[in-house]
Formats: C-alpha cells, structure tokens, sequence
C-alpha cells in the first residue's frame, strides 16, 4: 500500500521532471535559430533576410513544442508512479519532439513539398501516438492521482486523436494539393468541436440519469 507521503514524494518527482524538460524543450528551439552575421547594419539586415525561413522555423517549432509540452504537463501533474511502460512510451515521445525543429527546418525548405511535408507530418502523427499511448498506460495501470479532474484525461484524448488524426489526414490530402496546410489549421476548431459535442452528450446522459 503506498502512503501519503511516498504519494507525495512520487508528484514532486515527476513534476521536478516536467521542469527539466521544460528547458530542455526550450533549448531544442533555441537551437535552431539563426543567429544573424555582418560587420556592419546593411550586412546584418541583410542576414536577417536570408535566413527569414529558419526564424519561421523558429516561431514553428516554439509553438508546436509549447503545445506539446503543455498537454505532457497538464497529464503528468497528476501521475504518481512511472508503472507499466510509460517510461519506454515518454521516451518514445520525447524522441519526435527532439526531431521537430529538424523537421521544421525542412517543411520551410525549398521544393519536394510532398517529402518536406510528410516527414514533419510523419513526426507530428507518432508524436500523437506516443502520447496517446502515455495516456492508455496511466490510466490503465491507475498512475494517476484518486482525485484527478477526469476532463484532463477526456480533454487529452480529444486533443490527442483529433490532432493525430488531421497529421494523418494530411499526409494523403498533400498529394492532391498544396493547401493540405489547411488540415493543420483546422486542428484547434476540430478540437474544441470535438469537446462541445463530448460535453453536450455528458448533458445528456446526465439528464437521463436522473
């Protein structure tokens, strides 16, 4: 039986964790930006143009990753022991947000759009899957804390399927056009339809229960 203060201990361990990988996120961003060269003002304008497609992959990845880490944090503030095989899935996940700023840099290349486009695609889809399995470990293995809000896991699961879900999507929609970008972009519209239409038959269910 495990006690209350090994719970405890366990909570501060993997939120002492999630900082870590906070700036180890932050780092894998600060990576990839372009610092801008020249002796003089025209010089350094100068490279700062040219290397405006890797401040774009800057402001990509930093949002992406953000995102990613946001959802991690937002789960594992309630998990309390790494049981089952969270460890192999976490890594797993911390992999495709490693290759992310690469796969940045390449989407904002120039030509093979289908290549550039389904190699970031590609990462951002298992990144989901990981996760998705993340999410299957806690909760089958109960490593979450008894009084954890169950929307964090439902609005997890929502978020994680309806994004894996357009990346996947895209992939095939990319061969036909380029405007495949539109799937991305769809993405937090999708989401929060998807959690409107949860929440409304919860209502329902509710309300048939009484």
């Amino acid at each position: 039986m495990t006690s209350v203060d090994e719970r405890a201990t366990a909570g501060d361990e993997v939120r002492s964790v999630s900082a870590e990988r906070l700036t180890f996120f932050s780092d894998a961003v600060v990576a990839i930006l372009p610092v801008p060269e020249g002796r003089g003002n025209a010089e350094a304008l100068h490279s700062l143009r040219e290397h405006t497609n890797g401040y774009l992959s800057f402001l990509i990845s930093f949002v992406v990753i953000a995102g990613h880490w946001f959802g991690h944090h937002r789960v594992f503030a309630h998990v309390t022991s790494l049981g089952g095989r969270l460890i192999r899935w976490n890594t797993l996940w911390l992999l495709t947000i490693v290759l992310i700023p690469f796969a940045t840099r390449t989407l904002t290349g120039d030509g093979a759009f289908q290549v550039r486009f389904i190699m970031y695609a590609l990462v951002q889809a298992f990144a989901g899957l990981f996760f998705l399995m993340m999410l299957r470990t806690v909760t089958r293995y109960g490593l979450l804390e008894a009084d954890t809000p169950p929307e964090v896991i439902r609005t997890s699961y929502a978020r994680i399927f309806v994004m894996t879900g357009a990346f996947l999507l895209s992939i095939p929609v990319s061969f036909l056009t380029h405007w495949a970008y539109v799937c991305w972009a769809a993405i937090p519209l999708a989401v929060r339809g998807f959690l409107l239409l949860g929440s409304r038959r919860a209502a329902r269910r509710e309300a048939a229960a009484r």
